[in-house]
């Protein structure tokens, strides 16, 4: 088995150790050896999947090869660390839920370090860059295109023909309308509707959605 850790400590750290799990009882090959988090006050202490091994300086020095998955749903914070851990022996897995429905394998594709959780449905020629999220139950419409690190909380619904940048946040039920362009650093507040394409660094809310 290759050992795993995850990176970030906090709730969706845990789910992301719940995810590994998932995908051992389909294909046993991680061996989860705990946490790294930057947090102080994490490190050293335990929870119910394993022990907070230091933070990422610890990650720096580390000699054995090790798997690292990014648990932090602050894109700009993903980059940040990614950056700052340049280990040659740190590596970054794609992990797949067992159950997240992928349309067209044939015509699919993603770099490295990518999460997709359960219940996430992806149609037909999507593509993913590297470092992105999708939480539990997205939506991934037809020939949809991602870049790096985005995060798409719970229940995101992006349509056909959408093409998103870099180091975008999608709060929880938002929905992106086919054929827009989301570029980079733009936030969508939970429940907000985008039916226009969006400005670089800008905050939308509301249905439809509007920047603020």
């Amino acid at each position: 088995m290759k050992d795993i850790a995850v990176f970030g400590a906090g709730g969706f750290g845990r789910e992301v150790a719940c995810l590994i799990n998932q995908i051992n009882k389909e294909n046993p090959i991680w061996n989860i050896i705990g946490f790294f988090d930057d947090n102080p006050n994490l490190q050293g202490t335990r929870n119910e999947y394993g022990e907070v091994l230091g933070g990422i300086d610890t990650l720096k020095e580390y000699d054995q090869e090790l798997a690292i998955a990014i648990a932090i749903g602050n894109p700009s914070v993903v980059r940040k660390v990614v950056d700052g851990i340049n280990n040659d022996k740190v590596w970054f897995p794609n992990l797949v839920a067992p159950d997240a429905v992928i349309m067209d394998d044939a015509n699919y594709s993603m770099g490295y370090g990518n999460i997709i959780c359960s219940k996430c449905w992806i149609s037909c020629n999507v593509h993913f860059g590297d470092f992105n999220i999708l939480n539990v139950g997205c939506i991934i419409g037809h020939d949809v295109k991602f870049g790096n690190y985005n995060s798409l909380m719970p229940s995101v619904n992006i349509s056909g023909e959408v093409i998103v940048g870099e180091e975008n946040y999608f709060g929880v039920a938002s929905v992106v309308l086919q054929q827009k362009k989301i570029g980079c650093k733009t936030v969508i507040g939970g429940n907000s509707m985008i039916i226009k394409n969006t400005k670089d660094g800008r905050t939308y809310m509301g249905n439809p959605a509007s920047a603020l």
